[in-house]
């Protein structure tokens, strides 16, 4: 390997690349991104770093979610705050179910670009066709079907790290608040719970678990128990995935009394599916930042490609470095990820095991929408956890796409929703979701998995 700095990537080729057809104008943006404060801090990434090795020994539980594609629009008091309170209410069934603290990473402060299968799009535009660049997020390009919308714009760089900087303000001023205080769990909106389609049977069980949760709580404090903090206070972390490199790149740098560099957009970027060939930018970037990394790996991935992405990643074998997200689709888990889980095992090498149901899991109806049905996702939920326990290896965790708004993005679930209600509220800047109901529902069947 050649020697590492910020802008070695740009050697190397760049999958889901960006042109930007004004080059002056895309360095002015990236020497504003460089002089900006940091979004995250390196202490926090490495208390993040702790948290996550703790979950490769089975001793925490990490919960990935947000939203598929954030948006500017939606850079909005209430729109975050229901995005936490349906993390919150996941992780505090969690706890219960698994018996062991949460580690609660949400998908938002730079989740605003996203990899597109086709670089371009063509739509039939006044009885002819038309084709412009795909709309690849609020921070490369705008959504709507003109030339102007959809040619990159490089002052959107700028424009996402400072709605990225608000929400970060947001979440760290809610939690400082106690809005995250899981002994004031009895104020989270329960509206989900009131849903005229959701079973009361649902809403009596979150009212049960968190109401056994309390008084676990209450009782270890009252025996001075010093660990019980582990469970009642929350830290909130941030995700997203790492697609635009200049963005990235522009925010990383070294910190004063620590060595090496850290990526300072978000605590923990992840390597798509689209973008983890060993040889190409985005591997390259981040195997020089002190973050952890995740990566997606699909059905497609092979033996040679997790030891290799786990050399070149965590040469050192560090604790809570690497996380692998499966994304393997329920009908492929059983035979596509057992020979992975062996590879890791049997070379001695250390990352943390999560799942990501919902990619490998889409569907287009008969009227050309995505979706997604929710029993797929918890079959490849169920499947992986059930493969972990055959294989002696840890189920550390699940990863999302979802909001805490009342969206009808997928169907099935306690809902009932069919293709024929998706245009009720479908809503998503990209891919479906899952909503608060469908969200809490899929929270107490990894639960009662786990319990069992």
């Amino acid at each position: 390997m050649t020697a590492w700095q910020p802008y070695s990537f740009r050697e190397r080729p760049i999958e889901q690349a960006i042109h930007y057809p004004d080059a002056s104008a895309l360095e002015a943006s990236i020497r504003r991104l460089r002089a900006m404060p940091p979004l995250v801090t390196s202490w926090e990434i490495e208390r993040l770093r702790e948290q996550l090795a703790e979950a490769e020994d089975g001793r925490r539980f990490v919960l990935q979610g947000g939203d598929c594609a954030e948006t500017f629009a939606d850079c909005r008091s209430e729109v975050i705050a229901s995005k936490l309170k349906i993390l919150l209410q996941m992780s505090l069934v969690l706890v219960h179910g698994a018996q062991r603290p949460v580690v609660r990473i949400g998908r938002f402060a730079g989740q605003y670009a996203k990899p597109r299968s086709q670089p371009s799009e063509t739509r039939v535009v006044e009885g002819r066709e038309l084709t412009l660049p795909n709309y690849f997020g609020d921070l490369v390009n705008r959504a709507a079907f003109t030339e102007a919308a959809r040619t990159p714009d490089p002052q959107l760089l700028v424009e996402g790290y400072q709605h990225a900087a608000l929400t970060m303000n947001f979440v760290r001023s809610l939690a400082a608040s106690g809005f995250a205080d899981v002994h004031r769990a009895h104020q989270w909106d329960l509206s989900f719970a009131s849903g005229a389609r959701l079973p009361d049977e649902v809403a009596r069980e979150y009212r049960r678990t968190m109401q056994e949760l309390l008084d676990a709580i209450r009782f270890m404090e009252a025996l001075g128990e010093r660990r019980v903090e582990e469970l009642s206070r929350v830290e909130l972390f941030s995700s997203h995935e790492g697609l635009h490199l200049e963005y990235e790149a522009a925010q990383t740098r070294s910190v004063p009394r620590r060595e090496g560099h850290y990526c300072l957009t978000t605590h923990f970027p992840w390597i798509g599916e689209r973008t983890r060939r060993l040889d190409g930018a985005h591997v390259e970037l981040f195997r020089g930042v002190n973050n952890p990394i995740g990566v997606k790996l699909g059905p497609k991935t092979s033996t040679d490609d997790v030891l290799s992405l786990s050399r070149t990643l965590n040469p050192n074998d560090e604790r809570g470095k690497l996380v692998f997200i499966t994304r393997m689709g329920h009908d492929k888990v059983a035979s596509h990820l057992p020979p992975l889980l062996r590879a890791m095992r049997d070379a001695g090498r250390r990352c943390l095991w999560i799942c990501d149901p919902m990619h490998g899991n889409g569907i287009t109806t008969s009227t050309g929408k995505k979706t997604r049905d929710f029993g797929a996702i918890v079959g490849e939920l169920e499947e992986s956890i059930a493969t972990h326990a055959r294989e002696g290896t840890v189920f550390g965790g699940v990863h999302f796409e979802l909001t805490g708004e009342d969206v009808t993005e997928c169907i099935g679930g306690a809902d009932g929703l069919t293709e024929a209600d998706l245009d009720t509220a479908y809503e998503t800047a990209c891919d479906p979701r899952l909503n608060y109901r469908q969200a809490l529902e899929m929270a107490f069947a990894i639960a009662r998995r786990l319990r069992t």
